[in-house]
């Protein structure tokens, strides 16, 4: 179980870091919005040309980068939306066998075949250098290279958050991973 521990500690501090870091893409998005939006009103009443293509393309891309980079961040930390109608009744120990079951079973399965059905669209993108077809559109294919280690980094929490639940049940951790959110195992 040590073992298991320590993939798990080395897991959390990959997404830990990753989300701090893209976390700061949040500036330069909202900056862009800002102007994309003073652009347009200006572009109306003063009849300058401000706006384009590229400013509302390059705010997409950076909200999407914030979107597939942070997932296995927001999973860490278990911020992730929840429809817990039955979840939030169980116990500590049920709610921990949901999350243990539900990681293995379902999310890890379903982030590593998004990343294998990725794989070919990601190629072709990345092999014809493919750019947006608006004008002044932007390239897309960095963008869409960037889904494969998103769908990696959500994969490898979930086995993360495999191990805290499998560690909690076994009496390896005090609390549950959902309850101690900011705890690294």
């Amino acid at each position: 179980m040590r073992v298991l521990l320590a993939i798990s500690r080395l897991i959390d501090s990959i997404n830990e870091w990753v989300g701090r870091v893209v976390l700061w893409l949040v500036v330069p998005m909202v900056a862009v919005g800002a102007y994309n939006a003073i652009g347009r009103s200006l572009d109306k009443t003063v009849g300058t040309r401000l706006a384009s293509n590229t400013y509302f393309e390059l705010q997409w891309y950076l909200f999407s980068l914030i979107f597939l980079l942070m997932v296995g961040y927001v999973l860490k930390h278990d911020s992730h939306i929840r429809v817990d109608v039955v979840y939030a009744r169980l116990s500590e120990r049920g709610q921990a066998w949901v999350n243990m079951l539900g990681s293995i079973l379902f999310l890890v399965p379903f982030a590593l075949v998004l990343f294998y059905v990725s794989l070919p669209l990601v190629a072709f993108s990345v092999q014809v250098r493919e750019v947006s077809s608006d004008a002044g559109g932007l390239p897309r294919w960095p963008l869409k290279l960037m889904m494969l280690p998103a769908f990696i980094l959500l994969a490898l929490q979930g086995f993360s958050e495999f191990i805290k639940n499998l560690a909690f049940l076994r009496g390896a951790l005090p609390h549950p991973p959902h309850k101690a959110r900011r705890e690294v195992a």
